[in-house]
């Protein structure tokens, strides 16, 4: 006699939209004006996480309409030009999607090298959209200041990863 087999049913709303939800409940909580003992809260790019392991997990049409509007909402709140987060989400949300292929199954060592570079390259693209936009530079240390707490955001993508990779075996 057969044992029943627990099913796993990873569905849009595991992957997507409670990790969306978390994300902009963090970005909003660290977008508040505190400071404590001089300093004040770092400001990542959560989304990126999301951005970064979307992709690898299972291609969908759902996840780049969130990005998109995930983008906005990082417009908004940080008052930026809207449209300048969503385009770079969506960028690295493609670059992942074509490198798809090469990065599953890799290492952790690798897939940190990829979200490194997949970051240096969103914050290059909104570096040089924000300076075309501004006419001015904006400051490379501030922009150093938010690229460091966003690597170090690298352990939640992979864990993201880990966690739903294997949800639906049809994408492998």
């Amino acid at each position: 006699m057969r044992r029943p087999v627990a099913v796993r049913v990873v569905g849009p709303m595991q992957w997507i939209v409670y990790p969306a939800l978390i994300a902009v409940a963090a970005t909003i909580v660290l977008q508040t004006p505190v400071e404590l003992f001089g300093l004040q809260l770092p400001e990542p790019v959560i989304p990126m996480v999301l951005a970064f392991a979307w992709p690898l997990i299972r291609p969908s049409v759902l996840a780049p309409l969130v990005l998109a509007a995930l983008g906005l909402l990082l417009d908004v709140l940080t008052w930026g030009p809207l449209g300048l987060w969503g385009l770079t989400f969506l960028v690295i949300y493609s670059v992942v999607l074509i490198s798809r292929s090469f990065l599953a199954g890799q290492d952790t060592a690798v897939l940190f090298v990829w979200y490194a570079a997949c970051c240096a390259l969103a914050f290059v693209l909104a570096y040089v959209v924000m300076a075309i936009v501004a006419g001015t530079p904006a400051s490379l240390i501030a922009v150093f200041l938010q690229v460091l707490p966003t690597l170090l955001l690298f352990p939640f993508a992979h864990r993201l990863i880990e966690r739903f990779e294997d949800g639906d075996v049809r994408f492998r």
